[in-house]
């Protein structure tokens, strides 16, 4: 069985550079609050940068992979409250992300995730 998926390791070290790397020029991020997703390797690096500093204690728990799919759950806690997800990742031929698509639970964490990615992505464009 190959090792973990690039994306993994970059995630799970905080290396953000490589994390890029691992995206296509044109990825798109499906995030779990927003309808629109965000599109292209610089805004979806920047938005993971964000994310990465809001979820603490952050650690992936199982990896599957089949093909070109990728799915990686993670549990990470958002201030007092716990939260688990999935990132589902598609690949190009090449193994770098074309789509990532976040699901997260429970509402209340989501919640609390969402109210501090408001406040970080606010704060970046002012």
């Amino acid at each position: 069985m190959p090792g973990p998926h690039p994306f993994r390791r970059a995630a799970e070290s905080k290396d953000l550079d490589l994390l890029a790397e691992t995206l296509r020029e044109d990825v798109v991020l499906h995030s779990p609050v927003l309808f629109r997703g965000f599109e292209g390797r610089d805004t979806v690096a920047t938005v993971l940068t964000h994310v990465s500093a809001t979820l603490e204690s952050f650690s992936y728990t199982d990896e599957l992979a089949e093909g070109n799919t990728v799915v990686l759950r993670f549990k990470a806690t958002v201030g007092d409250r716990e939260l688990e997800g999935i990132d589902f990742l598609e690949l190009d031929d090449d193994g770098r992300v074309r789509e990532l698509t976040v699901f997260m639970r429970p509402f209340s964490a989501l919640n609390a995730f969402n109210e501090q990615m408001k406040a970080r992505l606010q704060a970046s464009e002012g």
